[in-house]
């Protein structure tokens, strides 16, 4: 392999706002935060808005939509047209 031409490749402690979960993985990104991590240690720390702790498609929770003013917009619409 050549030398010199790889990103650095270390540990960096990612947090979740949104539930305010910490996850120590290795990565090349290189924040500028650090944090004390479990062990002791001091690790970058990259902040997520979202991710497979707090996400929808991972936890089961679905959003609820709102369907009331779609409901009601459709029979404001067409809701005084009856069945001919």
């Amino acid at each position: 392999m050549k030398k010199n031409i790889h990103p650095d490749y270390d540990y960096v402690v990612f947090r979740d706002g949104s539930c305010d979960k910490t996850f120590r993985i290795r990565s090349t990104c290189k924040p500028s935060e650090t944090i004390v991590w479990e062990d002791g240690k001091t690790y970058p720390l990259y902040n997520l808005d979202v991710s497979s702790a707090s996400h929808p498609a991972y936890t089961g929770e679905q959003r609820k939509v709102s369907s009331e003013g779609r409901v009601a917009r459709f029979k404001q619409r067409f809701g005084k047209r009856g069945l001919k």
